[in-house]
């Protein structure tokens, strides 16, 4: 057996804007999802902690982009969910412009996780994500979150229709997960670690 990936977790900072992320050369791993896809709850599964990002009964609450340190050396950002049911229009207008020039201009981002509902097919904005992930040569996991609610065959039947969407996309993997049970987190884990940066060694 395989030893299982543990990595844990802290909030830095919350912004509203890409002017309010730290400057340095941290590396950056960004959390989307539609608004009840159960992103905050998988974020907090993968980093051991249940409170470490902030989760509702109401969809849509992550208005901010909110920055965890981890101890594997990297940086998550957990990106407002898409699809604000509860939030005004102006409101809404104003994260999806913050999300999208964070998305677009922030160099420290080498990684984007997509949490999707497993018991639904992939929606426009997956498919969004899929080619912006694509274009600017990213590499992007995707989590069918929930799958939980399903039985073997139809998380199967989930697996594949999903993995055939990501064809067209470079560099696009594709896993089962539940945020409730911890299913699939060991190889989210994993996946995580890739960006983890190389030990310097110090000169004398």
């Amino acid at each position: 057996m395989h030893p299982k990936t543990s990595i844990t977790g802290v909030f830095s900072v919350s912004a509203a804007s890409l002017a309010q992320c730290p400057r340095d050369d941290v590396v950056e791993v960004a959390f989307a999802g539609r608004s009840n896809a159960g992103k905050s709850s998988a974020l907090n599964r993968l980093l051991g902690s249940k409170r470490l990002a902030r989760v509702s009964k109401t969809p849509g609450r992550t208005r901010l982009l909110n920055l965890f340190t981890t101890s594997i050396g990297i940086r998550v950002v957990d990106l407002p969910g898409y699809g604000f049911a509860r939030a005004s229009r102006q409101e809404q207008v104003a994260w999806n412009a913050a999300v999208n020039t964070y998305l677009e201009k922030r160099e420290n981002l080498h990684g984007l996780v997509l949490v999707v509902d497993a018991r639904h097919a992939p929606k426009e904005f997956d498919l969004q994500m899929l080619e912006w992930g694509h274009e600017r040569a990213i590499p992007v996991h995707v989590l069918l979150n929930k799958a939980d609610k399903l039985k073997r065959s139809a998380q199967h039947t989930a697996l594949r229709k999903f993995v055939a969407a990501t064809e067209p996309y470079a560099d696009v993997s594709v896993q089962l997960f539940s945020a409730t049970h911890g299913l699939g987190s060991d190889e989210a884990s994993k996946w995580l670690c890739r960006f983890t940066p190389p030990i310097r060694r110090q000169t004398s």
